[in-house]
C-alpha cells in the first residue's frame, strides 16, 4: 500500500524501466481539510519499488506552470513512455485558470532518467476537435473533458496512438462517454481523430483509460463513478473493463464489465517480474469518506474467455495507515 501522510493520493499510472517500477500520482496535501478541493490543488508525484508493494517517495514529477499557461491551475492523470531515442514522454492533462480549470487539454514534459523532468514546449500538445467532441458547456456537462491521456506504440510500428476521456458532442447527457483518440508519428505533433467508441454505451465519461494486451486479449480498462452512469445501469461506479476482438475496431463499450465497486478506482493492470498479470488502484471511499491510498497489487485472471476479473479481492478493502508498508 502506497501512503502519503501529508497528502491524498489519487489517480495513477506505472512504468516499469526494466529495474525498477515507477508510479507517477496525482497528489494534493490533506491540510485542505476538505477532499472534493483537491483537484485544482493537484501536482504529479513520483516513487519507486522493486516489487509494487514498498514505495520510496522520490522528487515530484510535475507541477503547474508559471502563469499564465494552459496548465496553470493543476496538473492532472497520464501516461509514460520510451521514444525511440530513449528519452521518456510523460503526457498529462493540464487545467488554467484563466478558464477556472474547466477546459481540460494534454501536454508532456521529458526526462533521460524517469527523475528530471523538462518542459519541451509551453503550449498544450492536444485539445479536444469540436467536429467530434463536445466543447464546454456547463448546462450540459460541468467542464470540458479531454483528459488521462493513455499513450502506446502503434502495434504494427506506424507510429503513436493516444487515448482520452471524452465526450461525443451529441447524445444523452450521461451517455456522452467515448474513448477520445489522437495519433502521433513522432510523440511531438498529435493529429485529432474520431473516436474509438460510440456514445450510447451508458456512461457520461470513461476516466483513466488504459489499453492494454493481456494474455493475449486487447483489453480496455477505464472508471466511471456513478453519478454519471447512466440511469439504466445499475449497480455503482468503480472499474470497468472491455475486451475487443480486432484491432483496428471501435471499443464496443456496451459491452464492459464491472471489475470492482467504488471503493477503487483507476485499475491499472502491468506484469510484475514473475510474468503474472496484476492490478493496483487507489482506495476511493470507506465508511469515514475519501481515502487517496494506492493498493498493494492484485492478481487479475479471466473467466469465462475474455471476461477479466480479480483473482482475488485481497487488498481491496482500505487499510489503517498504522497497516501500510510505505517507505
Amino acid at each position: 500500500m502506497f501512503r502519503l501522510a501529508q497528502s491524498w493520493v489519487w489517480a495513477f499510472w506505472l512504468v516499469d524501466d526494466g529495474s525498477t517500477y515507477h508510479v507517477f500520482f496525482l497528489q494534493a496535501p490533506r491540510s485542505l481539510g476538505r477532499a472534493d478541493l483537491r483537484h485544482f490543488s493537484a501536482t504529479v508525484g513520483h516513487a519507486v519499488s522493486s516489487d509494487l508493494i514498498t514505495w520510496e517517495a522520490v522528487e515530484d514529477a510535475v507541477a503547474p506552470s508559471r502563469l499564465p499557461a494552459f496548465d496553470d491551475r493543476a496538473v492532472w492523470t497520464g501516461s509514460t513512455v520510451a521514444g525511440p531515442d530513449g528519452r521518456w514522454h510523460l503526457f498529462y492533462t493540464g487545467v488554467s485558470n484563466a478558464e477556472n480549470g474547466l477546459v481540460q487539454r494534454v501536454g508532456s514534459v521529458v526526462s533521460d532518467d524517469l527523475y528530471r523532468w523538462e518542459r519541451p514546449q509551453a503550449g498544450p500538445l492536444v485539445v479536444a476537435d469540436p467536429r467530434w467532441y463536445e466543447a464546454l458547456d456547463t448546462r450540459k456537462w460541468p467542464h470540458e473533458a479531454w483528459r488521462d491521456p493513455w499513450v502506446f506504440r502503434d502495434p504494427k510500428g506506424n507510429g503513436w496512438h493516444m487515448l482520452l476521456t471524452a465526450r461525443a458532442n451529441y447524445g444523452e447527457l450521461r451517455e456522452r462517454g467515448v474513448v477520445g483518440h489522437a495519433t502521433s508519428a513522432d510523440l511531438a505533433t498529435w493529429q485529432v481523430e474520431p473516436p474509438l467508441s460510440r456514445p450510447g454505451c451508458g456512461f457520461g465519461q470513461l476516466e483513466d483509460l488504459q489499453a492494454e494486451v493481456i494474455e493475449g486479449r486487447s483489453m480496455l480498462l477505464f472508471s466511471c463513478h456513478k453519478a454519471e452512469i447512466a440511469q439504466r445501469i445499475s449497480g455503482s461506479g468503480g472499474i470497468w473493463a472491455v475486451h475487443r476482438t480486432s484491432v483496428g475496431k471501435e471499443w464496443q463499450v456496451e459491452k464492459a464489465h464491472q471489475l470492482t465497486d467504488d471503493l477503487l478506482y483507476c485499475g491499472r493492470a502491468m506484469r510484475d517480474r514473475s510474468g503474472r498479470w496484476v492490478m493496483l488502484a487507489f482506495h476511493n471511499a470507506s465508511e469515514e469518506g475519501f481515502v487517496g491510498e494506492i493498493s498493494d497489487p492484485m492478481p487479475l485472471t479471466f473467466s469465462g474467455g475474455d471476461k477479466l476479473m480479480l483473482s482475488s479481492r485481497g487488498g481491496t478493502r482500505p487499510r489503517s495507515s498504522r497497516e501500510g508498508r510505505v517507505q
